[in-house]
């Protein structure tokens, strides 16, 4: 076999290594394999019986109840109130699966401060959003605003939808957000995600791509800009706290991750096969092509349009992907789910080029020539 073909395989290997270990287990990090080891030690289960159904009961149980469930449950935990009693009260509230292996959780994450109230909990909280939510104190009560942000949205856009649900000027809360020592607080309160990679000489905006894509409720009118933002920190610390065993099996940092994840998601469309745009970049990088994807060139001139054309690839920038090899300094909006499991686990294939069409249907390619008669087809001729 030649050198070429030998390195072709392993990359291959490696890739279907990767996607199998999504599939089969998500959530099987370290703490999986800790809390396995603490429970065993505890209720004295059998051997066999732990490497079998035991270490997949206990994966099971750290998930959430139901993660489509919208019903939400008044939970009263009283005054004084141990670990172990407040996890009994929340399996019996349908809250989390069992309350052992969420007390053990507790234990091994070195959680402490629980406070007593009557919470609004829903069957589809992880584990870290009921251990905020408990540290918080967030009683139940009325929900007064919601913030919705959508996926692939940039810092920019996200700063303005703040705004406007708070009645202040886009400007300041930009400024906010952007502020070196409001930056530097949360990069003390999400050390695991916020690392110093987001501080990088060539990134626009460190939190970028950081705040995650979902609806937030308030429950008074006037929240401050650090609670907002706190509040979304803490969705994406529980999403990458999902995948954080995989993170470590491929040595990737969040920050890559949450980068090319940002441009898978300002690739896709509703159409698109997130899977199989990752597979395409992910060959690009090894095959030591330029990615050349318009978003990061709509993002380098700080503008949205529908077309990218030759004069504007030209920008010299580190975040234009026409002109410099490999991923841009940072993520370039924020990505959902599919789009960091597709970062994650790119489809095995030998593609290199993708198109999407006017009917949101994208076309993928393995040559240029393939890419160019594809493009003939599709794409009308502008002048």
């Amino acid at each position: 076999m030649s050198d070429q073909k030998k390195v072709t395989t392993e990359k291959k290997d490696k890739k279907t290594v990767i996607y199998e270990k999504l599939i089969e287990r998500q959530n099987e990090a370290r703490i999986v394999r800790r809390v396995v080891f603490v429970v065993a030690v505890v209720l004295f289960l059998l051997v066999g019986s732990l490497a079998g159904g035991g270490y997949y009961y206990i994966t099971s149980a750290l998930k959430p109840v139901d993660p489509t469930s919208n019903k939400t449950k008044r939970v009263e935990i009283p005054m004084g109130s141990s670990v172990t009693g407040i996890g009994n009260i929340l399996e019996e509230e349908g809250i989390v699966r069992d309350a052992k292996v969420f007390k053990y959780y507790v234990k091994f994450k070195n959680e402490a401060g629980f406070m007593a109230g009557e919470y609004q909990m829903n069957p589809s909280m992880t584990f870290p959003e009921i251990i905020t939510s408990l540290k918080t104190g967030s009683v139940e009560q009325d929900v007064v605003m919601k913030i919705t942000i959508p996926e692939g949205k940039q810092l920019e856009e996200i700063a303005e939808i703040v705004a406007q649900k708070t009645n202040q000027n886009s400007e300041e809360v930009l400024d906010t957000l952007t502020d070196k020592d409001f930056i530097q607080s949360m990069m003390d309160k999400y050390p695991d995600v916020l690392t110093e990679e987001i501080l990088g000489e060539q990134v626009k905006y460190a939190l970028e791509g950081y705040l995650f894509p979902a609806t937030y409720p308030f429950y008074k009118e006037d929240p401050s800009i650090e609670e907002i933002i706190t509040l979304m920190l803490d969705k994406t610390k529980s999403v990458i706290e999902e995948y954080r065993g995989l993170i470590n099996d491929q040595d990737v940092t969040v920050h890559t991750l949450l980068t090319m994840a940002s441009l898978i998601e300002e690739e896709a469309t509703e159409k698109a096969d997130r899977e199989k745009i990752s597979s395409v970049f992910f060959n690009r990088i090894e095959e030591g092509m330029l990615l050349q994807t318009d978003p990061t060139v709509l993002y380098a001139h700080g503008e949205h349009k529908d077309r990218v054309f030759y004069k504007d690839t030209e920008i010299d920038s580190p975040y234009n992907t026409y002109k410099y090899k490999g991923l841009p300094p940072g993520p370039i909006a924020n990505a959902g789910v599919m789009s960091i499991e597709a970062a994650l686990a790119p489809e095995e294939t030998d593609l290199l080029y993708f198109l999407a069409t006017s009917t949101g249907e994208v076309i993928f390619t393995r040559t240029l020539d393939e890419h160019n008669r594809e493009k003939a087809k599709h794409i009308t001729s502008q002048n």
